[in-house]
């Protein structure tokens, strides 16, 4: 049963962001909205840390979001690195600061989000020369593959798997983990769910999907493993913790990930809930089932970086 928070967020994305004609809307519009959107549910005691710099294999922009307690050059040396959601058009480590600050006082690890370059100005693959360029800067700082966890929601965390499959392409050592959060894998909106859940969906119209991939695939085929993930091997990949909804549109880009990096070998845990909205772990810390999917998602973090 969905707790009442969980309701109040669904009926106010229904009202507020199904609406919207997300693919039709200039994306300086969108970025608007949601650049200006209240910051609700944000911890005041996180500091942010903006990084901008020119390193050998790309610019590296975001911020290191650190709990009290928390310095970057922590002895420990682990530490996470996010990708935002927004459909690879809008968002930034400033809309998703409710849920990297939630990860950093959690984890008690430092935590770097990424300002990756938006399509359609910037499209694929710019975004994973960017994340490619984000953890080689960190490794260059001192810390080691396994000591950093990966994570991303919707776009994001599309954008994470792509990461893994490039590291493993070119021979790299990969990060400890990664956690997805209804990562979109599939831009050719080629799951059965796009369809049955064009209704139970609270934020997404079934055209929101289908038009949003071409914003970002620019050049390349929607089936490019570069812009789905989806269609690319998952053979050799680390450990994923996957969270998603039964009732999004985007719910088979998890399950058929799910499957198929099962049966290529991946360690994968899945965490499938009935009812609630798309990417509904970053609700936190208003709605429960949020706050259990990050503790989930800490512990995944602890687990898989201390094995290294």
């Amino acid at each position: 049963m969905l707790s009442l928070q969980a309701h109040a967020i669904n009926s106010h994305l229904r009202r507020t962001m199904k609406p919207l004609p997300l693919p039709e809307m200039e994306p300086a519009a969108v970025r608007e909205i949601f650049e200006n959107a209240p910051s609700l549910f944000v911890p005041k005691d996180v500091r942010a840390i903006a990084v901008d710099e020119l390193t050998a294999k790309g610019r590296v922009a975001g911020e290191w979001h650190l709990a009290p307690g928390v310095e970057v050059d922590d002895p420990d040396r682990r530490a996470i690195l996010y990708f935002h959601g927004g459909g690879y058009v809008f968002g930034s480590p400033h809309t998703h600061r409710s849920l990297t600050f939630a990860l950093t006082r959690r984890s008690d690890l430092p935590v770097f989000s990424l300002d990756y370059r938006l399509a359609p100005e910037d499209q694929c693959p710019a975004a994973i020369d960017d994340a490619a360029a984000a953890f080689d800067w960190m490794v260059a700082e001192g810390r080691r593959p396994q000591d950093i966890a990966i994570g991303g929601d919707s776009a994001g965390g599309g954008l994470a798997l792509a990461l893994l499959q490039r590291l493993r392409d070119e021979g790299r050592d990969p990060p400890a983990g990664a956690f997805l959060y209804s990562p979109w894998t599939d831009l050719t909106a080629s799951g059965e769910a796009i369809e049955e859940n064009g209704d139970s969906d609270v934020m997404f119209m079934p055209d929101t999907i289908r038009n949003g991939g071409p914003r970002y695939a620019g050049g390349l085929a929607l089936d490019d493993p570069r812009a789905s993930p989806l269609f690319g091997s998952m053979k050799g990949l680390p450990p994923l913790l996957v969270f998603a909804s039964e009732a999004e549109v985007l719910r088979d880009d998890s399950v058929r990930l799910v499957e198929k990096a099962r049966g290529e070998g991946v360690s994968v845990d899945f965490v499938l809930k009935p009812g609630l909205a798309h990417i509904w772990p970053v609700f936190t810390p208003v709605m429960p089932e949020a706050n259990a999917a990050l503790r989930r998602t800490v512990a995944f973090v602890s687990e898989t970086t201390a094995s290294g």
